[in-house]
C-alpha cells in the first residue's frame, strides 16, 4: 500500500474529482515538476496518475536560432528580456494519442507514468532518464553551498525512491549531512571527515561503517554511496524496532532517559572506551534539545537522521524483544 503526506494526498483526491466530472475542463498538469534543457525527460511525478484515468499527453517545443526560452534556469527578468530581443518566439504544441492504463492488470501509478513518459519521450526524439524534480532540489543545495562541480550530487532520484521509498525532505536531509563532511573537488568525503561529522573514533567498527559505505573500495565516498547505505538501513523492516530496543538497553535506570555515562557505558562493548571529548561530542549529536539528557524522541530522530550509528548498539540487537534470527540478519547487514 502506497502512503501519502496529507498535502500530496489531498491534491490527488482533488485531481480525481475533477478528472471523473465534466464539469470541470480538462485538467492540465506538468509532471516533471521542472523545466530542463530539453535534451531529455525526466522522469514524472506520479500525481497524474495515481488516479487512473486515461492521459492525454501533449508535448511542447521551442524551435529557436540564438535563445531557447524553454529552460527557466535564469531569472525572470532575464528571461523575458531575451524574449522580447527575438523578433519571433515560437512554439509548437503537438497532441499525442491518448495514454490509459492497462485493462487486463491493475497498472501501478509508476508503470503508467512510465509508459506515458515512453510515448513523449518518443514524440520528442529525447532520452527518457530515471532523474527527478528531487535531482533538480540537490543540485541547487549543491550550487548554493558552493560546490563546484554540483552535478556529482545528482544521483537519479526516481530510482533511488522507487527502490528505497526515501522521501525528498530525507535526501536533502542526507545531502546536508555529506556536504557537512566537506567533498573534495571530485565530491568524495575521506573517511576521517566521515567520521568527524558523525562524532566516531577511529576503531574497528567505525571502519566497517564505512566500507559498507564504500562500495568502490578507493577509501572515498561518494554522496550516492552515501544516501544509498542510509537509505538501505532505514527501509530494514527491524530498523525502529532496533532503535527502540536500544534505547532501552542503554537507558539503565529506566527513567525514560539517557544521560551521557549511560551512553558512554552502551558503546563501549561495540567501540571501546571513550574519552571526554568523544563521548561529549556522541552525546551532544543524540541530545537533540541540548537539554542536558537523551529523551527516547531524541535518540530515534538522531538514529533516523544518521541510521549508519545504529551499528553502535550492535550488542543490544539480541534483545529479547527481537525476533533472534531477524535480528541476526539486521546486523549482518551492518557490520
Amino acid at each position: 500500500m502506497q502512503v501519502f503526506t496529507s498535502i500530496t494526498e489531498e491534491c490527488v483526491n482533488e485531481i480525481k474529482r475533477k478528472a471523473s466530472s465534466n464539469r470541470f475542463p480538462r485538467l492540465l498538469l506538468f509532471p516533471e515538476g521542472t523545466t530542463t534543457n530539453g535534451r531529455l525527460l525526466i522522469s514524472f511525478q506520479l500525481g497524474a496518475f495515481i488516479p487512473g484515468y486515461p492521459i492525454q499527453p501533449v508535448v511542447v517545443r521551442y524551435p529557436h536560432v540564438h535563445f531557447d526560452q524553454s529552460w527557466g534556469h535564469i531569472p525572470l527578468v532575464t528571461l523575458m528580456f531575451r524574449m522580447f530581443t527575438q523578433f519571433h518566439n515560437y512554439m509548437e504544441v503537438e497532441y499525442l494519442p491518448v495514454v490509459s492504463p492497462s485493462e487486463h492488470h491493475k497498472e501501478s501509478a509508476a508503470r503508467f507514468a512510465q509508459k506515458t513518459g515512453r510515448a513523449m519521450a518518443r514524440a520528442l526524439n529525447v532520452v527518457q532518464t530515471s532523474h527527478s524534480f528531487v535531482d533538480y532540489m540537490l543540485l541547487s543545495k549543491a550550487a548554493d553551498s558552493g560546490q563546484e562541480n554540483p552535478s556529482l550530487f545528482v544521483v537519479e532520484m526516481a530510482n533511488i525512491q522507487q527502490s528505497f521509498h526515501l522521501s525528498s525532505s530525507d535526501a536533502l536531509d542526507f545531502l546536508d549531512r555529506f556536504l557537512s563532511m566537506n567533498p573534495d573537488p571530485s565530491g568524495n568525503v575521506k573517511i576521517q571527515d566521515f567520521l568527524r561529522v558523525l562524532r566516531l573514533k577511529p576503531c574497528g567498527l567505525s571502519e566497517k561503517i564505512f566500507e559498507f559505505i564504500d562500495v568502490g573500495k578507493n577509501r572515498k565516498i561518494t554522496f550516492r554511496e552515501f544516501l544509498v547505505a542510509s537509505a538501505h538501513i532505514l527501509k530494514q523492516p527491524l530498523f525502529r524496532q532496533a532503535c527502540e530496543a536500544a534505547f532501552i538497553e542503554t537507558d539503565m535506570d529506566q527513567d525514560h532517559y539517557i544521560s551521557e555515562q549511560e551512553l558512554g557505558a552502551s558503546l563501549t562493548p561495540a567501540i571501546g572506551s571513550l574519552s571526554t571529548n568523544e563521548l561529549r561530542g556522541l552525546f551532544n549529536l543524540f541530545d537533540g534539545d541540548d537539554d542536558g539528557r537523551i529523551s527516547k524522541g531524541d535518540f530515534v530522530t538522531c538514529l533516523r537522521r544518521n541510521p549508519l550509528l545504529i551499528g553502535l548498539f550492535s550488542p543490544h540487537f539480541m534483545h529479547k524483544d527481537l525476533d533472534p534470527n531477524a535480528a541476526a540478519g539486521f546486523l549482518e547487514e551492518i557490520v
